[in-house]
């Protein structure tokens, strides 16, 4: 089945007892999942606890930094682990600046993502709201500057569907927008909570929020995701009780 679980999901019961958190994944149903937000180890006591597990890592979550200062061994590690996809969880803080830093950043992935491809592992950005925006004076959002800057060969996009939705956008049209460019994304659920002054969002397992998954899975579907990796940021009840309802959700809807 093309779905695993973000583990940034179940970060704050992985603190206490990781390798028991990994087995209640997997006894929920989950086969494969995303590295994020774990412990910090060594890429062989990675794999042990995934194996140990019935688990398999698919994508990750890296620093670009660590990749610019120690490429090779970078790549080992990741290799090691067993992933093919790998993301930042946002552009690098020293390209956030203005419009020209940012464009510093994103010449930054593409040069990273053509050294990835060559040994066969794939560079995605992980977006949230804030890259909706635009820097002053221009018209085009910010991630559509990082993807029409960059080589879709070089740098894909794990769309963020509820960040998309929470910035204001129809994740469906990012979707038709960028075929065949985003082969890992982020499925979640959202509501957002509308205040006297702002807006609140609250994440929920999937279909119990706002966004439209009658228009966007076969949007997704179109554009040829080949992972739908579910995360769920924070939760108002029960942790793993969610994520076994969003586990259902998959296994219903997503196409095997």
């Amino acid at each position: 089945m093309p779905f695993g679980l973000q583990l940034y999901s179940v970060r704050e019961p992985a603190k206490k007892d990781l390798q028991g958190t990994l087995k209640k994944v997997r006894e929920i149903g989950y086969e494969y999942v995303q590295w994020s937000g774990m412990p910090n180890l060594s890429a062989n006591e990675i794999r042990s606890a995934l194996d140990n597990a019935g688990l398999k890592a698919v994508a990750a979550h890296i620093d670009v930094e660590d990749f610019e200062k120690n490429f090779d061994e970078q790549v080992e590690f990741w290799k090691t682990v067993g992933v093919t996809d790998i993301a930042p969880g946002g552009m690098m803080s020293d390209c956030r600046a203005d419009a020209e830093a940012w464009l510093k950043g994103c010449a930054r992935l593409d040069a990273l993502g053509a050294r990835l491809r060559l040994k066969n592992i794939r560079l995605s950005y992980h977006n949230h709201d804030w890259e909706l925006q635009s820097f002053p004076n221009q018209s085009s959002s910010k991630l559509d500057v990082l993807l029409q800057s960059t080589c879709p060969d070089n740098l894909f996009a794990e769309f963020d569907l509820a960040w998309l939705y929470i910035g204001g956008s129809n994740p469906a049209d990012w979707l038709k927008k960028y075929p065949k460019r985003c082969p890992v994304i982020h499925i979640k659920d959202a509501k957002i909570e509308k205040k006297l002054v702002g807006k609140k969002h609250v994440f929920v397992p999937l279909g119990k929020g706002e966004l439209n998954w009658e228009e966007i899975l076969p949007a997704a579907k179109a554009a040829q995701v080949e992972w739908y990796i579910y995360e769920q940021d924070s939760f108002q009840g029960d942790i793993f009780e969610e994520v076994s309802e969003s586990y259902t959700f998959l296994k219903k809807h997503i196409p095997t």
